[in-house]
């Protein structure tokens, strides 16, 4: 059986129960006050005839006359006062008796008269105390609720008989039929409301559940741990409001995050850039900074049945990946700048074989002499003399020769000097490779002669301080802030995640060892301070350098 059966089922059994009780609880108490009040009437009766003047009288003479008087052959009590009197208050209010007795319990008034006369069938003692009496019982008419009033002597004030008014148990039995069947009426409506809302209840646990069985969602909910808690991607989900409903472990280990169940995503804690892609769900990766890590994040928003019912993004640790991309990044900065070299070497070993194949001894011995004064090296890239880590020296060499293939010239500037080793050279190259690569782009595109990159390097103690200027136009005015991450003016679809993390990679990098990243100068035209009419970037880079290893070139 369906779960939402099942519900239907036990509401409409729940209401049908506790409206038996209620009913049945109903029908006890209203018998009572039925009867009760039936009872109460009666009494109101009793007492207006037991203080009729006329009935006093005529009761108090007949209580005090010679016996023999009040007989059933007395045809003076059938024309009397007090059976007039009687019968007229029965007839108007539809009781069923108004029996009138003298201090002997012998009838005055009755409606059958052949009763006059004659001694009550019920116990008159009470009312003949001096009490008034409630209670139902048998008589000659029959069962009744009757209340018995005594009646007093208007000048002695003693009791000199009593006033008996019944109201037949048939008519306590309609008024009471008629009160639950008023009742069995409401109880089925009440049944009937009972039951639709139950259909209403288990039609929206339908919608809650999206259909499914308790047995579905358990296995639901084990897949849910399953999948979410064994992946290496992060989720973090959020329903139709925004609120945080789902934050695998993954996630809370790459974005840094507590647990976060139920708040809202603007409270969760992650950055700017991964809020607007958990906002905008629009299925394209995007590459991010949390931390010390690149993530690449993805959402998407997830509708079922025409129901929007939140939105989810995976989160990809790419921080390995961009480390390894930065090598080998160097590798083949360093493999282009190697292979430039094999092609000048090349070059000059066909020169000299041209030589010697002529003849011409000497002029070759003269071109040897000249190279081996120069080397290659040096003609590359001048003044690389004052650069002496090794790593640092042939990225800068490989630089140069990427950026030769690129048509700019880049140079180092006069005031360079590094004569220590560097400690974290990925580090520093990737500050430096990114500050180089956005610069040489730029020079190469402006259009402006000559095309070149200046990059100055000076070592602090300790501190590694670099400048690289260019030749082209500048900053885009159109980004306010080049270090946002996705700050870019150029797409590239084939790059996941898409462009812009270079200078966000970079000055975050500089950050975490305590330095920084800034643009000096927004470029866009030539002046004195900014002789290169480009942007001027300046990186900070504390504790980079060790100041008692100072010069690799001395042990070689």
């Amino acid at each position: 059986m369906k779960l939402r059966t099942q519900v239907l089922l036990l509401q409409s059994a729940v209401v049908a129960v506790a409206l038996g009780i209620g009913f049945t609880v109903f029908a006890t108490t209203t018998e009572d006050r039925v009867t009760d009040e039936h009872g109460q009437r009666a009494l109101a009766i009793a007492r207006s005839v037991s203080a009729d003047p006329t009935v006093r009288d005529e009761v108090a003479r007949y209580s005090i006359a010679d016996d023999g008087v009040v007989s059933p052959d007395n045809p003076e009590l059938a024309s009397g006062a007090v059976q007039e009197a009687a019968e007229a208050v029965r007839t108007a209010t539809g009781a069923l008796f108004v029996v009138v007795t003298d201090d002997q319990g012998l009838r005055l008034a009755h409606p059958d008269p052949e009763q006059l006369g004659r001694r009550v069938s019920t116990d008159p003692t009470e009312a003949l105390a001096g009490r008034e009496v409630v209670t139902s019982e048998s008589g000659t008419l029959g069962d009744s609720v009757r209340a018995k009033v005594p009646v007093t002597d208007p000048a002695s004030g003693r009791v000199v008989g009593e006033v008996s008014v019944g109201i037949a148990t048939d008519r306590v039995r309609a008024d009471l039929r008629s009160d639950l069947a008023d009742a069995v009426l409401i109880a089925l409506a009440a049944l009937v409301c009972g039951a639709v809302g139950s259909l209403l209840l288990a039609n929206r646990w339908k919608r809650l559940t999206l259909g499914l069985e308790p047995e579905q969602l358990t296995e639901l909910v084990r897949e849910q741990e399953v999948v979410l808690h064994g992946i290496s991607d992060g989720v973090v989900g959020t329903d139709a409001r925004g609120n945080v409903t789902v934050v695998n472990a993954e996630a809370r280990r790459l974005l840094d995050l507590d647990d976060g169940i139920g708040r809202s995503v603007d409270t969760l804690g992650i950055t700017p850039r991964l809020l607007d892609v958990l906002r905008s769900a629009e299925g394209i990766p995007v590459a991010a900074t949390t931390g010390d890590r690149v993530v690449v994040a993805v959402s998407r928003r997830v509708v079922r049945d025409g129901r929007d019912l939140g939105t989810v993004m995976s989160v990809r640790d790419r921080t390995d990946i961009e480390t390894l991309t930065r090598e080998l990044d160097a590798v083949k900065a360093m493999s282009t700048a190697l292979r430039a070299q094999r092609h000048e070497f090349a070059n000059r070993l066909h020169l000299l074989d041209g030589l010697l194949r002529r003849g011409h001894a000497e002029q070759a011995l003269e071109y040897i002499e000249q190279i081996l004064g120069s080397g290659p090296l040096g003609e590359q890239l001048e003044g690389i003399d004052a650069i002496t880590d090794p790593y640092l020296h042939a990225f800068l060499v490989a630089k140069a020769a990427h950026a030769r293939e690129q048509g700019v010239t880049l140079v180092l500037g006069e005031n360079t000097w590094a004569h220590a080793t560097v400690r974290a050279p990925v580090d520093v190259t990737t500050v430096l490779g990114n500050l180089l690569d956005n610069a040489i782009e730029a020079a190469r595109t402006s259009g402006r002669a000559p095309a070149e990159v200046e990059v100055e390097l000076m070592e602090d103690g300790a501190d590694l301080h670099v400048s690289v200027a260019d030749t082209g136009d500048g900053v885009d005015p159109a980004l306010p802030d080049v270090f946002a991450e996705g700050a870019t003016t150029r797409s590239d679809p084939t790059v996941p995640g898409g462009r812009g993390m270079g200078l966000a990679l970079a000055r975050r990098i500089a950050r975490l060892h305590g330095g920084d990243v800034v643009l000096a100068d927004r470029g866009g035209q030539r002046t004195p301070e900014n002789p290169t009419g480009g942007a001027v970037f300046l990186a900070t880079l504390p504790g980079m350098l060790d100041e008692r290893d100072t010069g690799w070139a001395e042990r070689i």
